[in-house]
């Protein structure tokens, strides 16, 4: 009796399913062991361990049973790299929400003010109150200065008719230069903010400006702001 080809076929089938699961068992396992490559001394070193030592360093892993390239490990950063780079990071996210709060500012600057003069009053408060600290430094100032010359000559004329000028004296004039140096450098200070605000005003009008697709009024070359005043 002839074989049926197509039982045959079947059989034979049947037969290698039943020897894969045994033909599995005498593969080898793979362990996933590793061989580490990394520079030390100017020398290329591999091991399948790594020291302690090399633990930081830039290094290759490689499957030692495959000897395929797994993973690239960079070194560990120093304290200094690690600061510098939280601190770049901290600043691109400074970055960041400057650019998206500017986004926001612009829509609502847009939406709020319908015109250059409403823009201008917002500003008007500000400019008031460092106006009047300036004006009120260099009032203080002036003040404070004439005191102090009028006991510097007070001073001066009792030691050239050789008298000694009284402790007291000699602690007013001390005290009024202290003041006065702290009110000279309170002017200043108020000055540099008015000259700052002097710029962000300037430059708040031209944004608006530019988003609105207008031209800068030929009048305002130069006196989009009131002069800084002078003590």
């Amino acid at each position: 009796m002839r074989p049926n080809p197509s039982r045959t076929g079947a059989f034979a089938l049947m037969l290698a399913a039943l020897a894969m699961p045994a033909l599995a068992q005498n593969k080898p396992a793979d362990t996933g062991k590793k061989l580490y490559c990394w520079d030390e001394g100017g020398r290329r070193i591999c091991s399948d361990t790594l020291p302690p030592e090399a633990v930081n360093s830039a290094r290759e892993e490689f499957n030692a049973r495959s000897g395929t390239r797994s993973a690239e490990v960079q070194r560990a950063l120093t304290p200094e790299e690690r600061a510098d780079a939280a601190l770049a990071a901290a600043q691109a996210q400074v970055d960041a929400a400057a650019v998206e709060t500017r986004k926001r500012t612009e829509q609502a600057m847009l939406a709020t003010y319908g015109s250059e003069d409403a823009l201008r009053r917002v500003f008007n408060e500000r400019t008031a109150i460092v106006d009047n600290n300036i004006k009120t430094a260099a009032f203080n100032v002036t003040s404070l200065r004439e005191a102090l010359a009028a006991q510097l000559a007070s001073a001066g004329n009792k030691e050239l008719s050789g008298q000694k000028v009284p402790d007291k004296q000699s602690q007013d004039i001390r005290q009024r230069h202290v003041e006065l140096l702290a009110q000279l450098r309170l002017q200043s200070a108020f000055e540099q903010q008015r000259k700052a605000l002097d710029v962000e005003i300037a430059e708040t009008l031209a944004r608006y400006r530019e988003l609105k697709g207008i031209s800068a009024p030929a009048e305002a070359g130069g006196a989009a702001t009131a002069p800084t005043t002078q003590s």
